[in-house]
C-alpha cells in the first residue's frame, strides 16, 4: 500500500508542474521531450538487468500502449496546462482510472454491468458538466484534450496491462519508452525551435525533469511493485487519491484558488469511481 502510495504521490504532481515546465517551453516539447528523457534511463535499466526482447504480439501491444501513454497522454495534458488551471485538470483526468477498467473489459471481451455503465455515464457527465460550468457554459478546447488524454491513455494502460502480467510492470514502461524513441525525436526536436530557452527559468527546467524522470518513469516502477505485491485490486484504489493530491498541490505550489464547487465535484467523481470499478463484469 505505501509503494502504491508513493507511484500516486509522484503522478499527482503532474499537472502542476507541468504547468510550471510550459511556461516559456513549448507545450510539445514538455509533452514528448519528457518520453524522450525517460526513454534514456529505460535504455540503461533494459541493459542492466539484460532484459531479453518481446516477441512480436507483446510488441505490437507496447506499440499501442506507447501511442497512448508515452505520445498521447503527455502530450495533450502538457498543451491543456497552458490553458487551464491543473487543479481544473485533475478532476477531468480523474475519469482515468473508470475509463481504464472499461477499455481492460473492451479488450478483454468482457461485459460490464449495467451498474458499471451507470457509473461510468454518471461519471463522464460529473466531468462535462464540471469543465462546461468551470469554462463560463461552454467547454473549452483545454477539456476536450483533457478527455482524449484520458481516452489515449487509458487505451495505453490497458494494452500495456496485456504484456505486464508476462515481462513485468517496470520491462513493459521501458520497453514502451524504447520503442517510441525514435519517433519522438524530429518532433521533439522542431518543438525545440518554437521554445523561449533564454526566458525559462530554473524552475521550469525542474518542472520539466521532475516530469521526464519521475512522472514518466521512476513513479511506475513504485505502482507497479505495489500493484504485484498487494494485488491489483486492493492498491489500485490508493488512485483514488490523486485527484485531491494534485489538487492540494496546485494550490500550495502554483497558489491556485480550489473552491469549494471543485471540492465536491471531485468528490462526486472519486465516488462514481470507486463505485463503478467495484461494478461486476464478467466474460463474454
Amino acid at each position: 500500500m505505501l509503494l502504491g502510495f508513493a507511484g500516486v504521490l509522484i503522478f499527482s504532481l503532474t499537472l502542476p508542474l507541468t504547468r510550471v515546465a510550459v511556461t516559456h517551453l513549448d507545450p510539445l516539447f514538455v509533452g514528448l521531450g519528457r518520453s524522450l528523457v525517460a526513454a534514456v534511463f529505460a535504455g540503461i535499466y533494459l541493459l542492466a538487468i539484460r532484459a531479453p526482447w518481446p516477441d512480436r504480439r507483446q510488441l505490437r501491444h507496447l506499440a499501442l500502449s506507447s501511442a497512448g501513454v508515452i505520445v498521447g497522454f503527455p502530450a495533450l495534458t502538457s498543451w491543456a496546462m497552458r490553458y487551464v488551471p491543473s487543479a481544473h485538470g485533475a478532476i477531468v483526468v480523474g475519469l482515468l482510472p473508470l475509463v481504464t477498467a472499461l477499455m481492460g473489459a473492451w479488450l478483454h471481451h468482457e461485459r460490464p454491468s449495467v451498474g458499471f455503465w451507470i457509473a461510468a455515464a454518471v461519471g463522464s457527465a460529473l466531468v462535462v458538466s464540471f469543465a462546461v460550468f468551470h469554462g463560463g457554459g461552454s467547454l473549452h478546447l483545454a477539456d476536450l484534450a483533457l478527455l482524449g488524454a484520458v481516452l489515449l491513455g487509458a487505451f495505453g494502460y490497458a494494452q500495456g496491462a496485456l504484456v505486464t502480467r508476462e515481462i513485468g510492470g517496470p520491462e513493459t514502461i521501458s520497453w514502451s519508452l524504447i520503442i517510441s524513441a525514435p519517433f519522438l525525436a524530429v518532433p521533439v526536436a522542431y518543438a525545440g525551435q518554437r521554445c523561449d530557452f533564454a526566458a525559462a527559468t530554473g524552475l521550469e527546467w525542474a518542472g520539466f525533469a521532475y516530469v521526464a524522470v519521475m512522472s514518466q518513469y521512476i513513479g511506475f516502477f513504485a505502482w507497479y511493485k505495489g500493484l504485484d505485491l498487494g494485488g491489483v485490486a486492493r492498491v489500485s484504489q490508493v488512485q483514488l487519491l490523486q485527484v485531491f493530491l494534485t489538487m492540494g498541490f496546485a494550490a500550495l505550489l502554483l497558489g491556485e484558488t480550489v473552491t469549494l464547487t471543485m471540492i465536491l465535484f471531485a468528490v462526486a467523481v472519486v465516488a462514481t469511481v470507486a463505485i463503478g470499478r467495484r461494478m461486476p463484469v464478467r466474460r463474454a
